[in-house]
């Protein structure tokens, strides 16, 4: 590594370190949950307003921004060649707070030099780190053979329409990283199955049946309303019963994480579904449906449901019931499933039917294919040899159950800056979990391995 350059990013990143935590922070004081779409505000008026913060950190930077019809965002730093430019690319929505925080989740926190608040992983913070990377060019002069944008997203955490719509009216990158993974590179994802179990009108004994706060998230707690006499029910783990009205309260307690990486939590809908089923809390229409949706809680590798499976790139199939309430007198739980290459959607649709039966009803259905890009292709190379340069490991490409943008540009991969061999600390909580947090030292390090990754693909014949 270049140690004058190296002394001089150090120096950067050591003079701005207040200001990157300032401007963190003031993006997470804004609720950018998608809402109901306003005028000038296609996913709620919350994801707007971050995408406008965003850009006026930007231009307070001095770079050039623009609002692409209040889909997405950019700023912009200018290059010799017209016809090509990279890219970066996070996103300033979030998803729900949901419950568990000791602090409030808008209000970022700093302790043991971790931030800890909504949105400080996924993905304001690496934003902000963006930001500061062609910050950096810009005040050094580099001249650029490639303009540079950092698009700012905010529909990634539903839908993604804000960079279908950016695709659909801008040009393509020549390249673009997403900063909304973990490190070294992520040249892979695996494929998404979603979708709706719904029951039939039962008019049964279960009057209410509510838990989770996104389809892409294991919800900790969740609970039913039963019309029965508490005196005949029994405790068990991880449930506590509540008189309410005419019935009963059923809660379960678990543990929240995000739907691609499932292991160790605990879904709190299945732990309601199997108190229900055990203490014939149902009539039969109610018992046939939960025993289907039981399949569904009962692994997160898809066994319940008959559809397992692994392959190399990828490793195994998972999915998870993110969310569950009535409409219409029916019961819906959603589900999300990441899948490798040796399934597809039609195969997975055709199991989980078989699975379910007549107790429900498969609906809603919606599928990606997975990506892969081969990792000794030269942007993935500049990626993974600036990571291993600035952090001395000889780490490797790998590919993942997470979604990101990635998959929807012809030539980019999820790059850092989470890492997934860091313990969390007990007072902080995962992406899409209470008390989201992530290291400070860790996000200044990515800081400077975005910049060196960031010349090193201007050197590249696109």
């Amino acid at each position: 590594m270049d140690q004058a350059l190296n002394q001089k990013i150090d120096a950067f990143i050591a003079a701005n370190k207040e200001q990157i935590l300032q401007d963190i922070a003031a993006l997470v004081a804004i609720n950018s949950v998608e809402g109901e779409p306003a005028e000038g505000a296609p996913y709620g008026v919350g994801p707007r307003a971050a995408l406008d913060k965003t850009l006026e950190l930007a231009a307070g930077m001095g770079f050039a921004t623009r609002n692409c019809e209040n889909h997405i965002g950019y700023a912009e730093l200018a290059g010799a060649d017209p016809e090509k430019y990279l890219a970066t690319i996070c996103h300033v929505d979030v998803v729900p707070e949901g419950n568990g925080w000791t602090a409030d989740p808008f209000t970022m926190q700093i302790k043991d030099n971790y931030m800890i608040g909504r949105g400080v992983a996924d993905d304001k913070g690496p934003m902000v780190a963006t930001l500061y990377a062609l910050k950096f060019l810009k005040e050094e002069g580099v001249s650029l053979r490639y303009p540079i944008r950092a698009l700012v997203g905010d529909n990634e955490e539903t839908h993604m329409r804000d960079v279908d719509y950016y695709l659909e009216h801008y040009k393509a990158p020549v390249f673009c990283f997403t900063p909304d993974a973990e490190f070294p590179v992520c040249n892979g994802e695996k494929g998404q199955f979603n979708g709706k179990l719904v029951s039939p009108v039962c008019n049964g004994e279960i009057k209410e049946f509510v838990g989770g706060v996104a389809n892409n998230a294991v919800p900790d707690r969740a609970s039913a309303l039963v019309e029965t006499d508490i005196t005949k029910l029994s405790n068990a783990p991880n449930i506590t019963l509540e008189p309410e009205g005419n019935g009963v309260r059923i809660r379960g307690w678990g543990k929240s994480g995000h739907a691609a990486m499932p292991e160790g939590t605990v879904n709190a809908i299945g732990l309601v579904v199997n108190y229900l089923l055990d203490n014939n809390l149902c009539n039969d229409a109610e018992r046939e449906y939960l025993k289907a949706i039981q399949k569904l809680h009962s692994s997160t590798a898809g066994e319940g449901l008959g559809i397992q499976c692994a392959d190399g790139p990828f490793g195994p199939l998972t999915i998870i019931g993110g969310r569950v309430y009535m409409e219409n007198g029916r019961i819906v739980q959603t589900l999300d499933s990441r899948f490798p290459t040796c399934t597809d959607g039609e195969t997975i649709e055709k199991q989980i039917k078989a699975a379910i039966g007549s107790g429900a009803e498969l609906t809603d259905i919606g599928v990606n294919k997975p990506f892969y890009i081969e990792a000794d292709t030269p942007a993935i190379k500049a990626c993974i040899d600036t990571y291993n340069e600035v952090t001395g490991d000889h780490a490797t490409p790998f590919t993942m159950g997470g979604g990101t943008y990635a998959r929807h540009f012809p030539y980019a991969v999820s790059f850092g800056p989470e890492h997934a061999e860091l313990p969390i600390p007990e007072f902080g909580g995962p992406m899409h979990g209470a008390n989201e947090s992530a290291p400070i030292d860790k996000l200044l390090e990515a800081l400077k391995i975005y910049i060196l990754a960031l010349l090193r693909l201007e050197e590249i014949d696109f």
